[in-house]
């Protein structure tokens, strides 16, 4: 009888021992309310994080960039024609391989923000292995552009700890989350134009913070078309600098 009871409890704190491994990460979301309504986000210590801005008619568009297909540089392009600036988050690899492009999308007055070098959960590391993370992308940056990335700093998949993001605060970065997106990661099932442009202004909102990735065929074809509409719709495009009120 006691080693069945004792086989119970064994189970009873294993499992909850797993329950607190699963809860100790998170995952950023959104949940779209329909075109003109802010989302309802996930809650953060307002210096741990911001994935949205004040309820002005001001959108911020984000980038996250891990390699160039040809079409980041078309979204650099487009950006440049509309006079619009964003903030591109970015691997190590993406600047080691494109050190001209990274000094364009500076030289237009973008952003060029840190995304870790190597793109992983920042959840399962530890703050030693996180701090070796962005450090390691500091100095490729600094070798390669000359200047560090820009202080603010998004993780990969959206993945997130308080015990991570107070690692990165104190490395001196903001953490920059999100309040708009649509699934444009895969290149291998890229929607039409037609659908990520409904997609898009469908949800779009004041202070809107918009994720795309400019790896996607569809987003660079739309993105100039979407800047155009925002703006007819009498949205500016803000920076991450204003975002964080600096």
């Amino acid at each position: 009888m006691k080693k069945i009871i004792s086989f119970f409890l064994s189970v009873i704190i294993l499992s909850a021992s797993s329950f607190a491994t699963a809860k100790s990460g998170e995952n950023w979301y959104f949940s779209s309310k329909g075109k003109g309504v802010r989302p309802r986000l996930p809650a953060l210590e307002e210096h741990l994080g911001k994935g949205i801005g004040k309820d002005e008619k001001v959108l911020y568009l984000t980038f996250d960039a891990g390699y160039e297909n040809g079409n980041v540089a078309k979204v650099v392009e487009t950006l440049r024609e509309e006079k619009v600036t964003g903030a591109f988050f970015v691997l190590k690899h993406f600047i080691e391989a494109n050190p001209e492009l990274c000094q364009a999308i500076r030289s237009d007055g973008n952003l060029l923000c840190n995304h870790t070098a190597s793109h992983p959960n920042i959840t399962t590391l530890s703050p030693e292995a996180l701090e070796k993370e962005i450090k390691e992308l500091e100095t490729v940056c600094e070798t390669v552009c000359g200047k560090g990335p820009d202080p603010y700093f998004r993780p990969p998949e959206g993945a997130y700890s308080k015990e991570a993001l107070e690692t990165v605060f104190r490395l001196g970065y903001h953490t920059v989350f999100w309040s708009l997106a649509w699934a444009d990661w895969d290149n291998n099932n890229q929607k039409s134009p037609e659908y990520a442009m409904e997609k898009l202004t469908s949800r779009v909102h004041n202070g809107a913070v918009i994720l795309l990735h400019p790896t996607s065929a569809t987003n660079a074809a739309i993105l100039g078309d979407f800047i155009r509409q925002m703006k007819a719709e009498g949205y500016r495009f803000g920076s991450l600098e204003e975002l964080w009120g600096e």
